[in-house]
């Protein structure tokens, strides 16, 4: 398959700028996969469609205020960096604006001093790696100067107070670390939460989302494309749980594409999953044989994403698309801070 056959047409009104003010008012498109149809449905009403054996699984990853906005020491010109992964202490790949112009020695301070950073490799490569330095804790300092690293289709006027810092954080958040938020979870409250739970089961993992997630598929040919490797952490009493399920027949349903590319890169060929630490390589694109999962909630996805691949595999191409036009029509919320599809 083409990358240009997962492509759609969408109103720029649709991309969600804001947030609802209540997470759980938001609508939910639901697909039967097996009959090929969806209903029009509010995430409210989530537990309407599960059952007892039913096991839900959210990604408890928390979003660290990951782009920074500072000066080269050298010149007073602005610099950008966005951090992506922790190599060792302090010592990060990241994406840096305009990186083409910093050559190894170069230091840029943030805020009031609290925070600078020396570039350390030569320009080339998409990443950079910075060795950050700073009195006190790193984790402090970077709170106190970074911003929450929002997608590029969400607006925001510079300078303005961080009001997604909290906003953009699943209320289950727990564990620093990712540079996105799982936004299928932005939806659940805790009233949601103890909802789920009284109808059915859940557990919680963590993958921190990475820059592997949201990279732009650079191929033509999907077969090729190749997402980054995000780092996972499936507690025992999780894994567990799952294969319990499993066995069971119970449903696993995994909230959100990190949730799912965990679940299936941590499994056998028999779909048992393992506990542990481990890293999500897994690409999953259509033909892809789901051995875990068997039901997702999910965001509406960028075109040509690696994202829509995901659910393209789980659902078909030709019913996800179709169920998109839908939305389309219907004036769903998109992306991020939009509503949500609950794939069965």
């Amino acid at each position: 398959m083409h990358i240009s056959d997962f492509d759609y047409e969408l109103p720029e009104d649709l991309i969600a700028q804001q947030p609802l003010e209540q997470r759980d008012a938001s609508r939910m498109l639901v697909i039967d996969r097996q009959q090929r149809t969806w209903t029009d449905s509010q995430f409210s009403a989530l537990v309407n469609y599960l059952q007892p054996a039913d096991l839900i699984v959210v990604n408890n990853t928390r979003v660290i205020p990951a782009r920074l906005i500072g000066q080269r020491r050298e010149t007073g010109g602005r610099v950008e960096i966005f951090l992506v992964n922790e190599v060792e202490p302090q010592v990060w790949n990241a994406l840096i604006r305009p990186g083409n112009r910093l050559r190894p020695g170069s230091i840029v301070t943030f805020g009031l001093d609290q925070l600078s950073a020396e570039v350390l490799d030569e320009p080339g490569d998409e990443l950079r790696q910075v060795r950050f330095h700073c009195e006190g804790s790193f984790a402090a300092a970077l709170a106190a100067v970074g911003v929450t690293p929002l997608p590029p289709y969400i607006k925001r006027t510079p300078g303005a107070v961080d009001q997604d810092r909290e906003r953009y954080q699943t209320i289950y958040s727990k564990q620093p670390g990712a540079i996105a938020a799982p936004t299928a979870g932005l939806h659940f409250t805790p009233r949601m939460i103890e909802a789920v739970r009284q109808r059915a089961r859940l557990t919680e993992i963590t993958l921190h989302v990475g820059y592997g997630t949201f990279a732009p598929v650079r191929v033509e040919d999907v077969n090729e494309h190749t997402v980054g490797a995000e780092r996972f952490d499936i507690p025992t009493s999780a894994a567990q749980l799952i294969n319990e399920t499993r066995i069971a027949g119970g449903r696993v349903i995994a909230v959100g594409t990190t949730t799912m590319r965990a679940l299936e890169s941590s499994c056998d060929q028999q779909g048992a999953v393992t506990p542990g630490e481990q890293w999500a390589k897994l690409t999953i694109t259509p033909g892809y044989d789901f051995r875990v999962v068997q039901g997702l909630l999910t965001n509406f996805h960028l075109p040509r994403s690696s994202l829509l691949l995901l659910v393209s595999a789980f659902a078909t191409r030709e019913l996800i698309l179709k169920a998109y036009q839908h939305a389309v029509r219907e004036r769903y919320r998109f992306y991020s801070y939009g509503d949500c599809m609950l794939i069965l």
